[in-house]
């Protein structure tokens, strides 16, 4: 049951605030799910620079933390939440950890071993304090 439409899954909007059912979540068609997030980034009026970009962000992290315990990004989730952030500000802190990890991945700055890593590692270094003062 993979790569179904937002409206024939039942999925009719995408709320960073809320969790989505992981299942459903991973169900939908990729595009349909960075469809759906740009789609609330705009009815929330918020500007991006590039808002697909952005949306595709937030489409790895659901992706994620759909995975559950396989890797750590759930967990880092709901320790940022427990630390005050709101789940949208946890998916960015996450987001932004993913983003600096690709940048490394792309221009060679990460081990050979597990590529996968450095990010866990990052992960676990995150903190809301530090989100907070990062913005």
């Amino acid at each position: 049951m993979t790569g179904l439409s937002a409206e024939r899954f039942g999925v009719k909007r995408y709320d960073p605030l809320q969790a989505p059912e992981p299942e459903e979540w991973l169900s939908l068609d990729e595009s349909e799910r960075i469809r759906l997030a740009a789609e609330y980034h705009r009815r929330a009026r918020i500007r991006l620079p590039n808002i697909k970009v952005h949306a595709a962000f937030h489409v790895i992290a659901e992706n994620q933390i759909a995975l559950g315990d396989e890797i750590p990004v759930g967990r880092t989730l709901v320790r940022l939440m427990e630390e005050g952030l709101d789940r949208h500000e946890a998916i960015h802190a996450i987001g932004l950890a993913l983003s600096e990890h690709i940048y490394d991945l792309v221009h060679g700055a990460v081990a050979k071993t597990d590529p996968n890593q450095p990010y866990y590692e990052a992960l676990a270094r995150l903190t809301a304090e530090r989100r907070r003062r990062s913005r």
